[in-house]
């Protein structure tokens, strides 16, 4: 008896279904430093418990994009093992922190469902939701894969497509519970700029640029628990079309953000994904560099000391300018760029800023 998982094939994502997803995770403080050692990030709240503590929360939280990945981690086994790619995100928000000691579970429900024209593949929608496992929701988002079809001569299924909003509204942003920025010392966080400082349109180039190293992105993508094989098996891989296994996107995603910090400095937390797309392919040894937009600024109700940030995160391999065009004479993504991120940040008000 064959007791392998082959895992789910385009023909297996039925419309409706709800998937529970095993093993839920434990996070630790060891799984914090391990995420700032990967990608260097240095945003303080995530860094510095006795800043957190001040700023009203029981310690530091983990950084958002790491309990992004470890929720998609989870849901890997039963999504994307099988997937050719993973090709973007929508509606995504971030519900509540989580600290060191929490355990997070997941579960998704197909949402749609579309066989590309070639019929060896198709598209498959999904809606993630992960949880603590005392059933405090943390994280809820949209993704669309490209999977494998077992047999490409099976019939094509009606298709659905769901409607996704271009934007989470700020009316639905949450600010992490507790959290309350005070006596902020830009000396401290590593940043002058505060929410009022940034002009819709701005454009802020980061600056520097980090390798993603062979060792490093396969030993951050265990660390998520992603088991899809595009990013280990080499024997296959090295094959394919692109000649090696390709770096899970949500690795970019890190580094980009963390190499945000040069400019964003105190954009604390991430509130929500309002869309994201992996536009080509990283490999080892490409290097990430990464520049933002400021796409939109929203007062928070009932909030005097903090701001949200609507913010365009672009990373891009081997090419440093943040006025390198994105899209070439058709309309399409130039292959040096690897991810266009619409997101959420929050950032606190020049009033709760230490005077000196």
């Amino acid at each position: 008896m064959e007791k392998g998982d082959k895992g789910r094939f385009f023909e297996d994502f039925e419309v409706g279904r709800v998937l529970r997803h095993a093993g839920p995770r434990t996070v630790t403080a060891a799984d914090a430093a391990l995420y700032l050692a990967l990608t260097g990030s240095r945003f303080a709240l995530q860094a510095a418990e006795p800043l957190a503590r001040s700023w009203g929360l029981p310690a530091c939280p983990l950084d958002d994009i790491l309990v992004f990945h470890l929720v998609f981690g989870l849901s890997v086994p039963d999504l994307s093992v099988n997937a050719i790619a993973n090709l973007g995100y929508a509606d995504g928000r971030f519900s509540a922190p989580v600290f060191p000691g929490d355990t997070l579970a997941a579960r998704s429900t197909v949402i749609g469902r579309k066989q590309t024209s070639s019929g060896k593949s198709g598209i498959v929608w999904v809606r993630t939701e992960g949880f603590k496992t005392c059933g405090t929701p943390v994280l809820d988002y949209v993704r669309w894969v490209l999977v494998n079809k077992r047999d490409p001569a099976s019939p094509a299924p009606e298709p659905v497509v769901p409607e996704l909003p271009a934007v989470v509204g700020p009316d639905r942003l949450v600010v992490p519970h507790g959290l309350a920025p005070r006596a902020v010392d830009p000396a401290e966080t590593g940043s002058p700029w505060f929410f009022e400082d940034y002009a819709v349109g701005e454009r802020i180039d980061h600056v520097d640029g980090m390798a993603v190293m062979e060792s490093e992105h396969r030993l951050a993508t265990r660390l998520y628990r992603n088991t899809a094989r595009v990013h280990f098996n080499d024997h296959v891989e090295r094959r394919g079309r692109l000649g090696s296994v390709i770096v899970y996107g949500g690795v970019v995603m890190s580094i980009a953000r963390a190499l945000s910090f040069n400019g964003l400095g105190n954009a604390c937390s991430i509130l929500a994904i309002n869309a994201g797309t992996h536009a080509n392919p990283c490999r080892p040894g490409d290097t990430i560099y990464a520049w933002s937009e400021v796409l939109e600024r929203a007062e928070l109700p009932g909030r005097a000391d903090v701001g949200a940030l609507r913010l365009r995160l672009v990373a891009l391999k081997d090419h440093p300018a943040a006025d390198f065009p994105l899209r070439d004479e058709t309309g399409a993504y130039r292959p040096e760029v690897l991810l266009d991120l619409d997101y959420w940040a929050l950032l606190p008000r020049r009033g709760v800023a230490v005077e000196r």
